[in-house]
């Protein structure tokens, strides 16, 4: 009993041994431990022991990257070959697409606005950005290209990572925000009047700009500015020397503008000066034999009816205008009639696309004579231009999906599985597609919103088109079974986008499947992001606790127990 106590008192403890294998012991000390450990099998094992955890530890710290398995190095490498043409295909189609759509839409208005007296060169800026909807866009598209400086000159310093320091780049991206907050001009503050009728009264000068709403809107004096108005009734009766931005009922300018006249409504009559263009969204405008706009005329509405001066060209789109006055420019239409009276005078071309030829009064002095193209409803699937498109769709619908699939992959599978639930993917797709752009839009007024609503805007509309892919899968799944691996997963999605693609082309039938499949797959996305935000719930109904861990041991809350 005393030997073995006395054994196991002569034994070494493993702090004594670690002190030893960091050579923190003193040289007498050493000693000893080191002819202890010799005679003595059990502090030896010990020893050793304690000496090989600590070159693995020591290992595992130096280590930049820990190997992985033959195995898996082999189908990292694979899959990484693998994806590189992926990439370069998906980049190069949605290059082509972009210059498609450039070509086949945006180009095409482009030249028609042109026609109308709209610069090509500053045609955004004229329709959106120069006071069209907000005085702030100067500033936010300052705001916009100073964020994008910072961020081109962050990723240049992630980049160089390794030839600068931290601190440099860290000092770089605070001077890019410093100079673009220094740089960036405030917008200039703007007046408000409301109430039933809010006037700007004859003998008043209003310096800057100013927002009316109310019922009846009259401006009888002089804004040295834009003037913003919503209202029932929108009278200028005065000088404005900037534009008029307005939405109502009844627009009457027997006044003089000196800048654009930008509204949306129902009727607006002209007989004052417009000094340069006019852009209505409505029902009919009349420019009266007084009136006259130094530039031109763009409308989308009912019916546009001249009487008086253009100065340049008219773009019409609509139902039908009659032509009795005059137009130094040129004339194109599309819609169900012109109408040419005897009064009328064009020095430019006319170009009419309707249903039947224009009617040209006699007395009418014409440069050329009508150009007049019947208005045909083409059936593009007897071409092959059409199914060349359809290809380029299809690559682009499954080239989407395998992009959204890698970056989203779990994302995507439950989305799928929310697309099985079809009564209530369904209604919530109803929801969901036409009350978002409602919202987004009521966003987008407000001015604290409007980042806010853009983005909302353009994620509804990218879900548009990953509401199809959704609904391949689910169409691919049926046909060749569910599966959890990735590119079996894919191939679904191929065939079934594939099969809804097809399905879409049929004529008289295919917009119906599109949207019943947008409908479908918009609401499986809702319903996938509302159970994301939701907690889990228990068999009972109850949202499920987190599981409440043991404490360890000797563990006390709140201070030591008590004695």
């Amino acid at each position: 009993m005393s030997e073995s106590g006395e054994e196991k008192l002569k034994h070494l403890d493993e702090m004594t041994c670690l002190l030893y294998l960091e050579r923190q012991l003193d040289r007498a000390r050493g000693l000893e431990v080191s002819a202890h450990t010799k005679q003595c099998d059990t502090c030896g094992t010990l020893l050793r022991a304690l000496e090989r955890e600590s070159r693995l530890l020591m290992r595992a710290m130096l280590e930049d990257t820990e190997p992985l398995p033959s195995r898996l190095a082999q189908f990292q490498e694979k899959a990484r070959r693998s994806m590189q043409w992926i990439w370069g295909l998906a980049f190069g189609l949605a290059a082509t697409g972009a210059y498609a759509l450039y070509t086949g839409y945006i180009e095409p208005w482009q030249q028609q606005l042109e026609q109308a007296g709209f610069g090509g060169s500053n045609l955004l800026g004229l329709l959106i950005f120069q006071g069209a909807v907000w005085k702030g866009w100067q500033s936010m598209i300052t705001i916009l290209e100073a964020v994008a400086l910072v961020t081109l000159g962050g990723v240049g310093a992630m980049l160089l990572r390794r030839r600068i320091r931290r601190g440099s780049a860290l000092a770089l991206v605070f001077a890019s925000l410093c100079a673009a907050l220094m740089l960036t001009p405030g917008a200039p503050a703007a007046e408000k009047r409301t109430g039933q009728n809010p006037t700007v009264a004859k003998d008043e000068t209003i310096k800057g700009d100013i927002f009316l709403s109310g019922e009846r809107v009259r401006v009888e004096g002089t804004v040295d500015g834009d003037v913003f108005a919503a209202g029932k009734d929108i009278d200028i009766d005065g000088h404005v020397t900037g534009d008029v931005i307005t939405a109502g009922r009844y627009l009457r300018i027997p006044g003089i503008v000196d800048g654009n006249v930008r509204s949306a409504g129902n009727t607006v009559v002209i007989s004052g000066t417009v000094g340069k263009n006019i852009t209505w969204f409505g029902d009919a405008v009349t420019l009266e034999s007084t009136g006259k706009v130094v530039h031109g005329i763009t409308m989308f509405g009912g019916t546009l009816a001249i009487d008086g001066h253009v100065g340049r060209d008219i773009l019409f789109y609509g139902e039908e205008m009659n032509l009795n006055g005059v137009c130094s420019g040129s004339v194109r239409e599309k819609g169900n009639m012109l109408i040419i009276g005897s009064n009328a005078q064009v020095e430019g071309t006319i170009h009419f696309e309707g249903n039947k030829p224009a009617e040209v009064a006699a007395g009418a002095k014409l440069a050329s004579p009508v150009e007049f193209q019947q208005m045909e409803k083409k059936e593009g699937y007897r071409t092959g231009h059409y199914y060349v498109w359809q290809v380029i769709w299809l690559a682009a619908f499954i080239l989407y999906g395998l992009v959204l699939f890698s970056l989203m992959p779990r994302f995507a599978e439950e989305a799928v599985k929310s697309a099985e639930q079809y009564g209530a993917s369904a209604g919530l797709g109803v929801l969901t597609l036409f009350g978002v752009p409602i919202a987004a839009l009521i966003a987008c007024v407000t001015v604290v919103g409007l980042f806010i609503g853009l983005s909302t805007l353009f994620l509804w509309y990218a879900s548009l088109y990953f509401a199809q892919v959704i609904v391949g899968t689910v169409v691919g799944q049926w046909l060749m079974g569910r599966t959890s691996e990735f590119w079996p997963f894919i191939g679904r999605m191929t065939v079934g986008v594939l099969i809804v693609r097809l399905l879409t082309t049929i004529p008289e039938v295919g917009g119906w499947v599109k949207f019943v499949a947008i409908l479908w797959g918009v609401g499986a996305i809702s319903l996938a992001i509302f159970r994301r935000f939701q907690p889990a719930l228990a068999a009972g109904g109850a949202p499920t606790a987190p599981a409440v861990q043991p404490l360890p041991p000797n563990t006390t809350i709140g201070g030591p127990l008590p004695a």
